[in-house]
C-alpha cells in the first residue's frame, strides 16, 4: 500500500519515523478515522474540527491545514486506487529530546494511511471491564489521543472472556462507551439515550450526527439500564453494530433490534 508520510506518498513499506519520535516514546499525538465511499470522506469537516480541538487540547501546532488534508485525502486514494476505504490520519509532535516537556519548537509527524473498508460487523457481545474505568475529568477523555491503552486492555480483558466488545464504565461506575465505539440505549419507554461527553464518551462523529438529528438523548446512563433496554448499538466512523448481549445475558430478545437494523441498513450508502 502507498502512504502519505509528512506529504510525500511513498511505499508503506519504506516509511520510516524516528526512534525520538514522541508518538512512539509517550504516545504524544493525535489520529482520526475516516470512512470513505464511493471516493466521498464521510464527515470529514467534524473529523477536521475534532482533531484540531484535539490540538488545542495538547497545546500542538497541526502540520496540515484543512486544504492540505483534502488534497493528502485525494492523494492517498489514487495512489492506491481506492474509491471506498478507511482512511486513519495520525499526527505525532515529532521528534523531543528525553524528558516530558516538549520540543520548542516542534517539528510533527503526520501520516496518512488507507486500506479497505472491513466487512460489516456483526451483532457483538460484550462484557463490562473491570481492569479500567474511564476518567471523565481527564481532558484526554474528550480526545482521540495515540494513547489508548484503557482500551486495549479492556478489549484483551474482553477476548480473554470469549466477547467482542467490552463497556467501559467511568469512575462513577456509569457508563461511558466500548473500547472503540460511543454506546446508545433504547429504553423501555422508547427513549434512545447516549451517555454525555461529561460522563467520559468520546465525542464520536456519527453520534454528533445522531444527536443534531435529533435521533438521541444525552443523558447519564446507568448500568441497569442498558441491561434492561429494548436494544443497544454502538457506533464509530466505521460502523454501526447492534450490541445484543452483556456479560452473558440478552439484551432484549438477544437480536439486532428494529431501529438498530434500520440505521444498519441505511448506513452511509455503502
Amino acid at each position: 500500500m502507498r502512504t502519505v508520510l509528512n506529504g510525500q506518498v511513498i511505499d508503506a513499506a519504506e516509511a520510516r519515523l524516528s526512534i525520538a519520535d514522541r508518538g512512539f516514546t509517550l504516545g504524544d499525538g493525535l489520529f482520526e478515522t475516516v470512512k470513505v465511499v464511493n471516493t466521498r470522506p464521510l464527515r470529514l469537516d467534524a473529523h477536521w474540527r475534532r482533531l484540531a480541538e484535539g490540538a488545542k487540547v495538547l497545546r500542538l501546532t497541526l502540520p496540515l491545514d484543512r486544504a492540505g488534508l483534502d488534497h493528502a485525502v485525494a492523494t492517498v486514494l489514487e495512489a492506491n486506487g481506492l474509491g471506498s476505504a478507511a482512511l486513519r490520519l495520525t499526527v505525532s509532535r515529532g521528534p523531543g529530546v528525553r524528558g516530558l516537556l516538549p520540543p520548542d519548537p516542534a517539528t510533527p509527524t503526520w501520516v496518512l494511511t488507507a486500506g479497505p473498508l472491513p466487512p460489516v460487523p456483526g451483532p457483538a457481545r460484550a462484557v463490562v471491564a473491570q481492569s479500567v474505568r474511564r476518567n471523565p475529568h481527564s481532558p484526554l477523555a474528550r480526545i482521540k489521543a495515540l494513547s489508548y491503552l484503557d482500551n486495549v486492555l479492556a478489549r484483551i480483558e474482553a477476548e480473554e472472556q470469549g466477547a467482542d466488545e467490552a463497556v467501559l464504565l467511568n469512575t462513577n461506575g456509569r457508563v461511558a462507551e466500548t473500547t472503540i465505539a460511543n454506546l446508545f440505549a433504547v429504553l423501555a419507554d422508547g427513549t434512545m439515550v447516549t451517555p454525555p461527553v461529561a460522563e467520559g464518551a468520546l465525542p464520536g462523529v456519527r453520534r454528533a450526527e445522531m444527536l443534531e438529528r435529533g435521533l438521541a438523548v444525552e443523558r447519564p446512563l446507568d448500568l441497569a439500564e442498558v441491561e434492561t433496554a429494548r436494544e443497544v448499538f454502538l457506533t464509530n466512523a466505521l460502523s454501526v453494530r447492534p450490541l445484543v448481549a452483556l456479560n452473558g445475558r440478552p439484551i432484549g430478545d438477544g437480536m439486532p433490534g428494529p431501529l438498530t437494523r434500520r440505521l444498519v441498513d441505511g448506513m452511509d450508502g455503502g
